[in-house]
């Protein structure tokens, strides 16, 4: 288990942190995003690798791969990263919980990721996100697998919704700040990945 060598805090006593490795991006009060691991996490806190420190009581917000949108503040740092807070209610701390139980599981019995494909980001980020109704929106690609994709965008898709990436067709499988994540209608290979989206 992973120990950080700091008095322990009571939101650390309450509950059990679990050591997992989940790659995800996260935000500072700048807005701007920066990829991150996260070491161990608890239903109340995690502590995260990070290229950019926290200040010590910034709100952070945090996308992580099997969790999703989580959010808090920065309590201290540790080498490489920072320990931060999650803010949730009780009934999301109780579905992170169980969300970590698995977590923890799946490592010890060895079970493959959720997350099929490995994701890249383009070379040219800029694309055209074209709706339902032939609309055409300019949006920025975050990241790309053979699978999906995360773009940045001002609408506000509903989970679901049948869109057009480039010349891709994929729906929308879930949303965070400033953008959503797309499930493409089919699996790409690396070829035809490349030539959409370098």
């Amino acid at each position: 288990m992973y120990s950080l060598k700091v008095p322990l805090s009571d939101e650390r006593r309450r509950h059990q942190r679990v050591k997992v490795a989940l790659l995800g991006r996260y935000m500072l009060s700048s807005r701007r995003e920066y990829p991150c691991q996260t070491l161990d996490m608890s239903p109340g806190g995690l502590a995260l690798i990070a290229p950019v420190p926290a200040q010590q009581g910034e709100r952070v917000v945090a996308y992580l791969d099997h969790i999703g949108r989580v959010e808090g503040v920065m309590v201290r740092p540790i080498p490489n990263g920072f320990a931060m807070t999650v803010g949730a209610t009780i009934r999301k701390r109780d579905k992170l919980a169980a969300q970590l139980t698995w977590l923890a599981n799946r490592s010890i019995l060895g079970l493959p990721e959720d997350r099929r494909h490995e994701r890249v980001v383009p070379r040219n980020p800029r694309s055209m996100l074209i709706t339902e109704d032939g609309e055409q929106h300019e949006c920025r690609i975050i990241d790309v697998s053979l699978s999906g994709a995360a773009i940045t965008t001002a609408l506000q898709l509903p989970i679901g919704t049948p869109v057009t990436l480039g010349k891709t067709s994929a729906h929308v499988v879930r949303h965070f700040d400033k953008g959503i994540a797309l499930e493409f209608t089919r699996t790409h290979d690396l070829e035809s990945l490349h030539e959409q989206f370098g």
